[in-house]
């Protein structure tokens, strides 16, 4: 969240929100003045993050029924997008460029996207390996939707991508 200077007030999307791990969490930085879009594409998955923010009182959470290239989210309001574990499983290429193309029109200005991936191999947890990608491979789609990486993150398992416009 730091990479992505997530902080108080600020507008974010939790991109393939699933259980809503990480939407809790950034519902809890954002704050009561912020806001938070808890975006999947299974609204069995979107109940069960209602049900969570309920439960944990919080009110700035709205969930959002989104497709695999269309998050369904509005163009220009968001300080941060976060995608974890979620972009090596659209399949195409050209859908996953589709997919950032679509989260930069969400963004507001300064605006940061981060991708967070498995690296390749099959050490530790994770994904098969061959839904696995390789940095370098994520790097040369955010290209290609004209956008760029402005850090690198390694992580145990992972890699963090900070993108811009």
């Amino acid at each position: 969240m730091d990479a992505l200077r997530i902080a108080e007030k600020a507008t974010v999307a939790d991109i393939g929100a699933g259980a809503g791990f990480f939407t809790v969490r950034l519902a809890r930085r954002v704050g009561p003045n912020g806001l938070v879009y808890a975006e999947d594409i299974q609204q069995p998955m979107l109940e069960s993050i209602k049900r969570r923010v309920s439960r944990e009182g919080l009110n700035n959470v709205v969930p959002r029924l989104g497709t695999p290239t269309d998050a369904n989210l509005p163009k220009g309001v968001l300080d941060a997008v976060l995608v974890v574990d979620v972009y090596g499983e659209l399949d195409e290429e050209s859908s996953r460029i589709g997919l950032l193309r679509h989260l930069a029109d969400t963004l507001k200005p300064n605006g940061r996207i981060g991708i967070v991936n498995y690296r390749p191999g099959d050490g530790g947890p994770g994904p098969e390996p061959e839904k696995r990608l390789e940095s370098s491979v994520v790097e040369a789609e955010v290209r290609a939707a004209k956008l760029r990486v402005l850090d690198v993150v390694t992580l145990p398992f992972q890699y963090l991508l900070v993108i811009g416009k």
